[in-house]
């Protein structure tokens, strides 16, 4: 809770550099295997793919602000997504914008909460999950990081066949660098 109080004036004072979110992106995703070895802990832990059609995603940002961004997502993905599945994360370029997703593979999001998760001590957690463990700030924080970065988050359910949900999507737009 104090994080999500000290952020605005974090962000407000905050050095902008520029940030690989490529290089960012990539370093998560060894970060998630390196703590995850082990034939133990992987019978537990979804698989976390990385995917990019190129290398050149730079924005202008607070580094450690961002990365506590996707690994929030990272976090939430990996709490709904069964074991034996996957967590998609990827990045590409849409014009002047860098675009990143982490796809799951869990329920899905109620649709009439699509709209009320960003939402501060908001929470929707897995059946079976010990209750306390989550504060409901990790996705307001997260929007609040993202929008005073220039950019906006939201969420999407993914459908399959005959309109089945096959999980949840996360997609973050931040302003490619201009220099």
């Amino acid at each position: 809770i104090s994080d999500a109080s000290r952020i605005d004036a974090e962000l407000a004072r905050g050095q902008m550099n520029q940030i690989d979110l490529g290089r960012v992106l990539a370093a998560l995703v060894q970060v998630h295997y390196t703590a995850a070895e082990g034939p133990a802990v992987e019978a537990r832990h979804a698989r976390l793919i990385f995917r990019s059609d190129e290398d050149n995603y730079i924005v202008d940002g607070i580094e450690g602000r961002l990365v506590q961004v996707f690994q929030n997502l990272i976090s939430n993905a990996q709490s709904f997504t069964p074991p034996a599945g996957e967590i998609s994360l990827s990045a590409r370029r849409d014009r002047n914008d860098i675009v990143v997703r982490v796809d799951d593979q869990g329920p899905g999001i109620p649709v009439d909460s699509l709209s009320s998760i960003f939402e501060r001590f908001y929470s929707e957690r897995p059946d079976g999950e010990t209750f306390g463990r989550h504060s409901g700030l990790g996705l307001s924080i997260s929007r609040q990081i993202v929008e005073a970065h220039g950019g906006v988050i939201h969420a999407e359910n993914l459908y399959g066949d005959q309109g089945k949900c096959r999980g949840a999507r996360f997609i973050v737009r931040l302003p490619a660098s201009r220099t």
